[in-house]
């Protein structure tokens, strides 16, 4: 029996291993287009690999996910993050869970990953082929026909096959999987940070708020979390939560609109109020610039004085109500204008690709062609920052590699 694994990624990796481990005597072929095997895998979490997310619940796991809740939280009863950490562990691969439930190597090193999935290919016989690009499969009875693009190979024959071709920022490259009877979800960004060329925030670049509310104007879309501001507009886990979850919504906005700062988290504006007037009685000689409400960084809290008209070098006590209304709203409801989007090109995460409406949750196999199976971000999945869209590709290729 010859299968074939299209891609040579976290889930094409992850398939092969299952498809080996499951069935010794397969002949077992990984097809990768470029030169390089796991390139993303190797840059994943900046160069350390998040691998997965220590997160309890498997509800609260698939909830991580903006597009394939539903469809993972079955598939997580097969294969989920506890799984993974047990199988990094039993080959060798030594890991450490963070205080945010991120899971990584203990090398601190994506290398690790790399070096565990090319031990095992090697150990278990599976073939590794670079620079071959396919560009065509062909079913005939009971058996695929592989064509390859701008090379002298001719068509070959697998019996089985896995696409695991990731995600694609052009839907042009999935023409082939749609010509098999495919339904495809037109792929956008997600994931992605904002950019800001007209506000003066970004002069307050590389300061961290370690848990603001981020939403978008006119829309219930909420996230909390580390905001980070950068030299051209905002990023952190707060901005990337909120771009997943609201990709589609911002792709039609062409990246130009409005969002919203809640700096300290406290959606009661009443409590927010209190405090400030606690302080203010109790502060009542005290310059603004010398006690910064909620401890924001000192930059940070000079930079909102001045964008309420409210003079560092006033006394707590010379606000008034109407100054302390100006700092809770700024502290709550700060907006700023962002036009265009930053993505990452090396660790690009698309929403879209081959609907799940056609895929079979207990096999990863395609309801509208046999014996052929997808896994990894090929599929209309993706998760938020945090170890999520690694545990998508190890969850659908481990049940993929089942062949069931």
């Amino acid at each position: 029996m010859k299968i074939a694994i299209i891609g040579g990624g976290a889930a094409g990796f992850f398939a092969a291993i299952a498809v080996k481990s499951n069935y010794k005597d397969y002949e077992v072929v990984i097809f990768e287009k470029s030169n390089t095997v796991l390139s993303k895998v190797k840059i994943s979490g900046g160069g350390r690999c998040n691998l997965t997310n220590a997160i309890d619940s498997i509800n609260e796991f698939a909830s991580a996910y903006p597009r394939g809740e539903k469809f993972l939280k079955n598939a997580f009863r097969i294969f989920n993050n506890k799984h993974s950490i047990d199988w990094f562990q039993s080959h060798y691969v030594p890991l450490i869970t963070q205080d945010d439930n991120c899971v990584f190597p203990a090398s601190q090193n994506s290398q690790s990953i790399i070096d565990c999935f090319l031990r095992e290919t090697k150990r278990l016989g599976v073939l590794i082929q670079t620079n071959i690009e396919i560009k065509e499969i062909k079913q005939i009875p009971n058996q695929f026909e592989l064509y390859f693009k701008d090379h002298e190979i001719e068509a070959i024959v697998f019996d089985k096959v896995i696409v695991t071709t990731g995600g694609s920022p052009n839907g042009e490259n999935l023409a082939w999987i749609e010509k098999m009877n495919h339904k495809i979800i037109p792929p956008v960004p997600s994931l992605f940070t904002f950019n800001m060329p007209s506000e003066n925030i970004t002069q307050l670049m590389g300061i961290v708020i370690e848990n603001a509310l981020v939403s978008f104007e006119n829309s219930k879309l909420k996230a909390n979390g580390p905001l980070l501001i950068t030299h051209w507009g905002m990023s952190g886990p707060a901005i990337l939560k909120l771009s997943s979850f609201g990709a589609r919504i911002l792709n039609d906005l062409k990246y130009d609109f409005n969002i919203q700062v809640n700096w300290i988290n406290i959606v009661n504006n009443n409590i927010v109020f209190e405090k400030l007037t606690e302080i203010s009685q109790s502060n009542q000689h005290k310059q603004l610039a010398n006690f910064r409400a909620f401890m924001l960084p000192e930059r940070l809290w000079l930079f909102l004085l001045e964008k309420c008209n409210l003079s560092s070098s006033k006394k707590w006590g010379e606000i008034g109500k109407k100054g302390i209304n100006k700092l809770t709203n700024i502290l709550t409801n700060d907006v700023y204008s962002v036009k265009g989007k930053t993505t990452f090109r090396e660790e690009f995460v698309t929403c879209g690709g081959v609907s799940l409406e056609n895929i079979d949750v207990n096999t990863m196999q395609s309801k509208n062609c046999k014996n052929l199976y997808f896994a990894g971000e090929i599929l209309d999945i993706d998760g938020i920052t945090g170890g999520f869209n690694l545990q998508a590709a190890w969850t659908t290729g481990f049940i993929a590699g089942k062949l069931g």
